[in-house]
C-alpha cells in the first residue's frame, strides 16, 4: 500500500512538472521527437539497403553519416532549448538539419533512378532498379522540421501539413509494397494486403483535403490507422521469419539479399505522424450543423494556437 501511495505521488509530481506538461501539451514536440527517432534508425536501414552492392559508390555512404550525426545536432537544439532557453539556437539548428534533408532526399531519387531507369525507361527497370521512391523518407522529415518552424503550432494549417506529410508518406507505402512485391511476382497472397491496406489509408486521409469533416470522421480515420499498424507489425513478422528460413546459414546475409525486416514497421511509424496531425485537426474541426451562437449571427470563437517551436 506504501509502495502504492509513493508511486501515485511521483505521477503527480512528474505531472505538475513544467516540462512533462509541455511535452504532454505541445505537438511539435512530437513531431520534433518523432524526427529525430526515424532519422537515427535510418541509418541502420541505410546500412542494410545499401549492404547490398556493398556501398559501391561513396556517394552511399552520405545518407549513412547523415543519420549518424543529424540526430545528435536536434537532440542538441532540444537540450540548448528546453534547459537553457535558447530558442533561436534550436530553431537554427532544426533549419540546418531539414534542408539538408530535403536536399539528400531529392538527390537520392536521382541517383536511384539512375541506377537503371533512365537507361531502360521500362516499368520493368523500375521494379528491378533501386527503389527510387526510397530516399524521400529523408525529404519528408526535414519537411516536418521546416514546417515545425515555420507553420505555428496547434493551427488548422499546421494539423493539415503534418496530415500531408502523412499521406504522402502512406502513397510512398503503396509504391514500395507494390515494386517491392512485385519483383518476386506476388509469390504469397498475402502480399497483396500492405498494399490494398496502403492504398485504403491514403483514400480515408485524403477526404479531408478535399470536404469538410467531423470528429466522427477524424475518429473513422484512428480506426482505419490502427488497422495499419496491425498490418505494418504483421509483416515485420513475416520478414523476419522469411529471412530467419532463407538461404544463408547467417541470418544477417539473408536480412541484407532478403524481405527488409524495417520496411513494414513504417506502417506503425507513420500510424504515430498521422495520429499527431489528426489530434491537433480535432480541434479544429466539429459538427457540420451550425451551432447557435452562428444562427443567431455571432462571430466564431477565436481559435487557439501556440507559437511554433522556433
Amino acid at each position: 500500500m506504501a509502495a502504492r501511495n509513493k508511486f501515485q505521488t511521483q505521477i503527480r509530481r512528474a505531472q505538475n512538472n513544467a516540462l512533462v506538461k509541455r511535452w504532454i501539451n505541445d505537438p511539435s514536440l512530437w513531431v520534433e521527437a518523432f524526427v529525430l527517432v526515424n532519422l537515427a534508425f535510418l541509418s541502420l536501414d541505410i546500412y542494410l539497403a545499401h549492404s547490398t552492392n556493398q556501398f559501391h559508390r561513396r556517394t552511399e555512404y552520405i545518407p549513412l553519416y547523415f543519420s549518424f550525426v543529424a540526430p545528435i545536432i536536434l537532440l542538441i537544439g532540444l537540450v540548448m532549448r528546453e534547459r537553457f532557453g535558447y530558442v533561436l539556437v534550436s530553431r537554427d539548428l532544426g533549419y540546418l538539419v531539414g534542408w539538408l534533408a530535403i536536399l539528400i532526399g531529392l538527390t537520392g531519387v536521382i541517383l536511384h533512378l539512375d541506377s537503371r531507369f533512365f537507361y531502360d525507361n521500362t516499368l520493368k527497370s523500375l521494379t528491378y532498379a533501386a527503389p527510387f521512391a526510397a530516399p524521400l523518407a529523408y525529404t519528408g522529415l526535414g519537411l516536418l522540421l521546416v514546417v515545425n518552424r515555420m507553420v505555428e503550432t496547434r493551427t488548422e494549417e499546421w494539423a493539415y501539413w503534418v496530415l500531408l506529410l502523412a499521406l504522402g508518406g502512406f502513397f510512398g507505402n503503396f509504391v514500395f509494397s507494390l515494386s517491392d512485391h512485385a519483383v518476386n511476382g506476388f509469390f504469397r497472397k498475402i502480399e497483396w494486403l500492405p498494399v490494398a491496406s496502403s492504398a485504403f489509408a491514403v483514400s480515408f486521409l485524403a477526404v479531408p483535403f478535399v470536404v469538410k469533416v467531423e470528429r466522427k470522421y477524424l475518429l473513422l480515420c484512428a480506426a482505419i490507422l490502427v488497422l495499419q499498424g496491425f498490418v505494418g507489425v504483421l509483416g515485420f513478422v513475416l520478414h523476419v521469419w522469411a529471412d530467419a528460413d532463407g538461404p544463408s546459414s547467417k541470418l544477417i546475409e539473408n536480412i541484407i539479399h532478403g524481405a527488409p525486416p524495417l520496411a513494414p514497421l513504417l506502417f506503425p511509424n507513420l500510424v504515430l505522424l498521422s495520429l499527431i496531425a489528426l489530434w491537433t485537426l480535432r480541434e479544429h474541426v466539429g459538427p457540420l450543423e451550425k451551432s447557435q451562437g452562428e444562427e443567431k449571427g455571432l462571430p466564431p470563437p477565436a481559435e487557439k494556437s501556440s507559437q511554433s517551436i522556433a
